[in-house]
Formats: structure tokens, sequence, C-alpha cells
């Protein structure tokens, strides 16, 4: 039931005092990209030691043997993080950029997922890598794929509220480098280094903060859209149609 004008304040002040508590809209994707910048370094670290380096040693052997893989890993995983975490930003995904942005990191994300995948199987890993984190890599890996391709699947029949999940949660995976640091760093410091299991354990949670983080988002985002949107399938429907056009 609509509030009568002399009840309340004006217009202008009722506009302003929800945007006045909302959040930045650009303090998720920072604190992505912040997270994403550790396996992003790494990759860029690994790269320049592919170009440039004239000696291989046992730490790089692997990577100078089928250096393909490794650089389509590193570049692919590096424009889904980054571009993933722009997309997180309301007023991006409101205009044409955010589809623009979509159709380079949904495959950059296939190519980071099917390469780190090939590398889990066919590449020389250390001694630390044992066979329960190989088998998580291809589950997880899968997993992402199967999340893009979803996602994919989904906004080509216009849901988008579908779409956006799926590739949260791909997101979510792809992020787990990032995430990984903060679960190695407290038992190395305390413990030193873990031995092949407990290098698993620690590996696998990362991935999963990660998806349980990604599912209270979705969540959230589920139960917030009808009251803030006033949106209905069918209206999502015709608004991805009209984007996808």
């Amino acid at each position: 039931m609509p509030i009568p004008a002399a009840s309340g304040p004006g217009p202008g002040s009722a506009a302003r005092t929800p945007r006045s508590r909302r959040r930045p809209e650009w303090l998720v994707p920072a604190g992505l990209i912040a997270l994403s910048l550790v396996p992003m370094a790494a990759g860029a670290f690994r790269l320049t030691d592919l170009a440039t380096a004239t000696t291989v040693t046992p730490d790089n052997a692997r990577f100078f043997a089928a250096p393909v893989p490794i650089i389509l890993h590193i570049v692919g995983a590096s424009l889904f993080l980054l571009l993933g975490a722009l997309q997180f930003a309301p007023s991006l995904r409101r205009h044409r950029w955010h589809r623009l942005a979509g159709r380079v990191a949904a495959p950059a994300g296939l190519v980071g997922a099917l390469s780190g995948m090939w590398m889990a199987v066919f590449s020389d890993l250390p001694a630390s890598n044992g066979t329960a984190l190989m088998v998580m890599r291809l589950v997880f890996g899968a997993a992402m794929a199967g999340g893009i391709v979803a996602a994919f699947v989904a906004i080509r029949r216009g849901d988008v509220r579908t779409h956006s999940a799926w590739m949260t949660r791909a997101y979510a995976i792809g992020l787990g480098a990032g995430t990984q640091v903060f679960t190695f760093l407290p038992w190395t410091l305390v413990y030193g280094a873990p031995d092949v299991a407990t290098h698993a354990v620690l590996m696998g949670a990362g991935w999963v903060i990660n998806l349980a983080v990604a599912e209270v988002v979705i969540r959230r985002r589920t139960r917030r859209s009808p009251r803030r949107t006033g949106a209905t399938p069918r209206t999502e429907s015709a608004a991805a149609r009209a984007r996808l056009s």
C-alpha cells in the first residue's frame, strides 16, 4: 500500500537513505581480485621462467617438458579470475560490457579447467601431490567446466538466475588457488611442510570453503532479487534474450 507523501520524507531523501547504507559495489570485485593476485602472480612468474630461463632444473623441468598446457592454464585461469571478479559489480552487469566480458571469461574458464585436468593426469607432479589430490583436481576441474557449460545453456534459454548461480559456483572453484594460500599458510607456520595426505586435505579445503561461500551468496541473491527488482521469470527471460541479441 503506498505511503502518503505527507507522512514521510520527500522522494529525494527516501531515495538517498537506502543508497547511503548500501555497501560500495566495488568492494566485492576488489576483494576477489586481491584474492586472485596470488595465483596470478605465481602464473606470471612461471611464464617469465618459461620465456627467459636457460637452465632446466628439477623444479621447472615438468613445465619445460610440456609448456603448452601450463601456458593455456595460466592465461585462461587469469582471464577468468579477473573478468569474473568484475562481473560481480552491479553497474557492469547492467551494461553491454557484462555480455562481452562473459564471452571471453567463459571460454577462458573452460581452457583453464580442462588444461588443469590434463596436467593433473599427465604432468610429472611433485612428490607432495598424491593420488587423492589428482582425483580432487579432476573432480573440481570437471565441476568448474560443467558449471560454465550449465551457465551457458541457462542463459541461452533466458534463465538468468540459473546462469548466475552456475557461473558463481564455477568462479568459486577457479578461485580455489587463492583460498588455498590461507589454508596452507597457518599449517605451514605451525607444523611445517604438510605430508601428502595433509597436502590434499588443505588443497581440498580451499575449494570446499569457496563453494560454501558461493552457495550462501546464491541463496541471498535469490531471496533479495524478487523484492529488489520485482522481476518474474518471464521478464528475466525477455531481458536475457535482449542481451544475447
